[in-house]
């Protein structure tokens, strides 16, 4: 049969996979069974740093401010809805889902500053998480604040966390960086184990009758598995850290495509919360031992990292005429796009397309 174990952060893991933060996490019934389905780890949904702060500025209401006072600075904190449980209750409940479940509990905290965030972190540590997975949650608005500088951030942040706590600590990021290559490699070199590709952000939409802002989840396509692959592929041998694809992770077949590209683990949560988690898990084992039975792959391990760009002369090049490649297939006449190949001597490939269409 083949072995389908793998190691992330340094943790042994039955399977690649892995559920991501979540609400999962909140019903310790449900990650008792999605354990015994085969989920080889999950990362608790995140303490945001809106709770800590929240807390911090009510213990400062209480002992020296006015309700007025405190009422408006509270109104610059967003409405956490069902995350605001506070940080003691978090901590309490990642110690009794340690306690309940025999695979690796990774603790997560979402946010942008170091602030308290050192502090939950070893108290994360204490309370008996495996690992801490760093979500770093930002969207610059300011115009001043340049992209060196909010790296700069991510690493300093990163630094601050790794040199208080002694269990693997993982960085959840997000697409936009210009040169994610480059940022991968400075987290890796302050102390980063992982790096968790990618960050999914929620987009708003306008309501045009009413006006309004909308706010609404949109639970991820295996689509989505695209781009973190993309970037697994290209960061594959070039970083210490280990890679974990929380994006898109729908199928036995992507668990496939992200152990190929570099990948480690491969997190899911929407198809986890779509329907029965723990049978759909089920299933995924059973898809993806056929699968390597059928392919002559004794083990994950041999599959990992063989699809990477790591074996690329120019990889930059690489993407260059794999982008013309993609550009050259649509045919106007038939709507439809002609799936073939990359082939070497394919310098230009419009020319072809151009002559065929005239």
């Amino acid at each position: 049969m083949p072995d389908l174990s793998t190691t992330y952060l340094g943790l042994k893991l039955k399977t690649p996979i892995v559920a991501s933060a979540s609400p999962i996490s909140q019903r310790i019934d449900t990650v008792r069974r999605l354990a015994d389905a085969g989920v080889s780890a999950i990362v608790m949904y995140s303490l945001f740093e809106e709770q800590i702060i929240h807390q911090s500025l009510e213990m400062d209401h209480f002992l020296s401010h006015g309700s007025e006072s405190f009422a408006e600075a509270l109104s610059y904190l967003p409405d956490t809805g069902r995350y605001s449980v506070g940080p003691e209750r978090y901590i309490d409940h990642l110690a009794k889902l340690k306690q309940s479940v025999d695979i690796p509990v990774i603790g997560s905290l979402n946010g942008v500053s170091p602030g308290g965030w050192v502090h939950y972190a070893q108290l994360m540590e204490e309370a008996g998480a495996d690992a801490v997975e760093l979500n770093i949650y930002y969207m610059p608005t300011e115009t001043h604040i340049t992209s060196a500088e909010l790296e700069q951030n991510y690493v300093d942040l990163v630094s601050a966390v790794r040199a208080e706590i002694k269990i693997p600590l993982a960085v959840k990021l997000s697409p936009f960086f210009t040169t994610l290559p480059n940022l991968a490699a400075r987290l890796d070199q302050a102390g980063a184990n992982g790096l968790v590709l990618f960050n999914r952000f929620y987009q708003s939409d306008f309501d045009l009758d009413n006006l309004e802002v909308i706010h609404n989840l949109h639970l991820s396509t295996p689509d989505e598995l695209r781009l973190p692959l993309r970037a697994v592929a290209t960061l594959y041998g070039h970083i210490n850290a280990d890679m974990a694809i929380t994006r898109g992770v729908h199928s036995a077949s992507d668990v496939l495509k992200c152990m190929m590209a570099g990948a480690r683990a491969a997190m899911m949560a929407s198809a986890l919360l779509k329907g029965d988690g723990p049978s759909h898990v089920a299933d995924m084992i059973s898809d993806l031992r056929a699968w390597m039975q059928e392919h002559e792959y004794d083990s994950i391990s041999l599959m990992q990292g063989s699809m990477s760009k790591r074996a690329v002369a120019e990889p930059a090049a690489f993407e260059r005429a794999n982008y013309m490649k993609v550009l050259s297939s649509f045919h106007f006449n038939t709507g439809m796009v002609a799936h073939s190949a990359l082939t070497s001597n394919m310098l230009y490939p419009f020319m072809d397309t151009a002559m065929d269409e005239e």
